[in-house]
């Protein structure tokens, strides 16, 4: 028989809610003394009492010695999908290629289900940087996903190395041979002197509102 809410006690329901609540806006369940302060209890007995009577009727499921050790256990609640930390190596040019180094500003967290595409643990995020990929979607301060295991065809975008300068780009093949062209009018097809190596393909955008 399916769990309602109703058959929680009026104050469990408003904690519960709470919990609810936190975990929708700030992506994680309240501690107990936010719970207490929240509803002005004077002690920590009172909260623990109310989550292990929730948990008994099976709205929660507690994990004990975390801080914010509540799961929210709510009927037709889909499952929280594995999250992966995707390293973030600095900006990437979408626009006249540059020398970059890579080293780690942050990390971006995501879960697989939402990106619905396969990473490695090698995947990598880059901050777009320019316009010359507008036409594939792709706006300055962007953040696209790399996917350095991929194996890059004709017409991918790609995080490229070209001539020991790093861009953005869509890869292209023709009579055998590879170049990078812009998703822009105004830049030109960038055509290898010497080397052109592709150091992953671009699978997702990430984009701040």
């Amino acid at each position: 028989m399916p769990k309602r809410s109703k058959d929680l006690t009026k104050c469990q329901r408003k904690v519960f809610e709470f919990i609810q609540k936190s975990v929708q806006t700030k992506g994680a369940p309240p501690t107990r003394q936010e719970i207490a302060d929240h509803f002005k209890y004077s002690s920590l007995t009172t909260v623990e009492s109310h989550l292990r009577l929730i948990a008994k009727k099976g709205f929660l499921k507690i994990e004990p010695n975390i801080s914010r050790g509540l799961r929210v256990d709510a009927p037709n609640q889909p499952p929280r999908q594995a999250l992966m930390d995707i390293p973030l190596y600095g900006s990437i040019p979408a626009g006249f290629p540059d020398e970059r180094e890579a080293e780690v500003r942050r990390y971006i967290t995501v879960d697989r289900a939402t990106l619905d595409t396969r990473l490695s643990p090698d995947a990598f995020a880059l901050e777009v940087k320019g316009d010359s990929m507008i036409d594939r979607h792709i706006l300055s301060g962007d953040h696209v996903i790399i996917e350095p295991r991929r194996n890059p065809r004709a017409g991918d975008v790609v995080a490229a190395l070209i001539d020991g300068q790093t861009t953005l780009k869509t890869l292209v093949m023709k009579n055998g041979k590879a170049y990078l062209k812009a998703e822009n009018p105004k830049y030109r097809d960038l055509l290898p002197e010497t080397d052109l190596s592709v150091n992953g393909v671009a699978v997702a955008v990430l984009r701040s509102l």
